[in-house]
């Protein structure tokens, strides 16, 4: 990739040096961004530098480098001009990945309405070159289009490792969208297609479900198939009308520090405890003055 060294030579030598040196740690994040400009984002914690390719089919754009310093980050911009934009992208995203060695892909962002007539030809090429993706964030630029098929296809075909985070507007409440398995994070913004069924099936740690469409009862059976540990065994964290079931309410004027969302310490006062048969206790309070929250500890 001769084109991503040249436009080095267009910044400063301080941010050259350091954004070459790079390559010899181990520290560093990629990420890979399908939008309406296909990127290339390198993070290097260590240095606190990131670089940020892009490929745009913006004629006026082509060679284009600005530097920025952001909360102690030196950021480089590089913007590249291209008539095909798809073929670049993945020759660049091949290219630095096999560069800093990495079999798996750091960070996965796709805006699944922008090219949407080669929506699955780009996760073939990603389901081809590498065996997972650690975080998956999923967008879409405009609520009336309909990106059912394709995040069900993205989702069938690439491994999600750690963290997934959806705001697709899922057209289908009946949708079928495979929901990974012992995620360390997910977050569904619209999750009108979740149904108590496919709550029963989901293993992660953290999860956040907005605008579910799961009965108050359900939520009930849902908590006592968690009391017996028929459930939902490695979860953490809950964002959500106790009926029958055994609880503690917790002073209000106590105030407890529970392990939230993102691993972030919160600072409640009181609650509602309810314990399981195997002694893990879930905290259940009001967050931000919104939804009801479970914690489990």
């Amino acid at each position: 990739m001769r084109s991503f060294r040249i436009n080095f030579s267009m910044i400063s030598k301080r941010t050259k040096a350091v954004a070459m040196q790079m390559t010899s740690y181990s520290t560093h994040l990629i990420q890979l961004i399908i939008g309406e400009e296909l990127e290339v984002w390198v993070h290097e914690p260590k240095y606190m530098t990131a670089c940020y390719y892009m490929f745009t089919s913006k004629e006026e754009m082509n060679g284009k480098g600005e530097e920025n310093t952001w909360d102690g980050w030196n950021q480089l911009f590089v913007w590249k001009y291209s008539d095909n934009l798809i073929e670049e992208w993945q020759q660049l995203c091949k290219y630095v990945m096999e560069l800093f060695k990495k079999q798996t892909i750091d960070i996965l962002s796709m805006t699944l309405d922008t090219l949407v007539e080669n929506n699955v030809s780009i996760i073939d090429f990603l389901k081809t070159n590498w065996k997972s993706v650690d975080i998956c964030n999923l967008f879409q630029s405009e609520d009336k289009n309909d990106v059912d098929e394709h995040a069900a296809y993205l989702l069938n075909n690439l491994k999600v490792n750690y963290e997934l985070y959806s705001y697709l507007d899922i057209k289908n409440v009946n949708f079928d969208m495979k929901i990974p398995k012992n995620l360390k994070e997910l977050h569904i913004e619209n999750s009108q297609w979740v149904g108590y069924e496919r709550l029963l099936e989901i293993d992660c740690k953290n999860v956040i479900l907005e605008k579910n469409r799961i009965f108050n009862k359900e939520w009930n059976l849902f908590l006592k198939k968690w009391i017996a540990v028929e459930t939902h065994s490695n979860l953490e964290y809950l964002a959500l009308i106790l009926h029958d079931i055994p609880h503690e309410v917790v002073d209000g004027e106590a105030k407890i520090t529970i392990n939230g969302y993102l691993n972030r310490n919160i600072e409640i006062n009181g609650g509602i405890d309810i314990r399981r048969v195997d002694g893990k206790t879930a905290t259940f309070f009001v967050f931000q003055m919104e939804f009801l929250a479970m914690s489990v500890h």
